[in-house]
């Protein structure tokens, strides 16, 4: 028997449908994010530049945050 009749048959075409859709998704789930947050943007900045200061610092520290856990759970 030759090797190639041992190997399971890989189911290619469900490969290849899911190829297409990720990027389709992500599309998808990019633009709900970029929407939610121009609105999100436009609705903290009819608030006053007080409140925009505070989201800048709370987003800053946050984006410290998120890099410092990545670099300690990285190595």
């Amino acid at each position: 028997m030759d090797d190639v009749d041992r190997l399971p048959a890989a189911p290619l075409a469900e490969e290849a449908l899911l190829g297409l859709l990720l990027p389709f998704w992500q599309l998808v789930i990019g633009a709900f994010v970029l929407v939610v947050l121009l609105l999100s943007v436009r609705r903290l900045a009819r608030r006053g530049r007080s409140r925009m200061t505070t989201a800048l610092l709370v987003t800053a520290a946050a984006i410290v945050g998120f890099a410092v856990v990545g670099v300690l759970l990285q190595g």
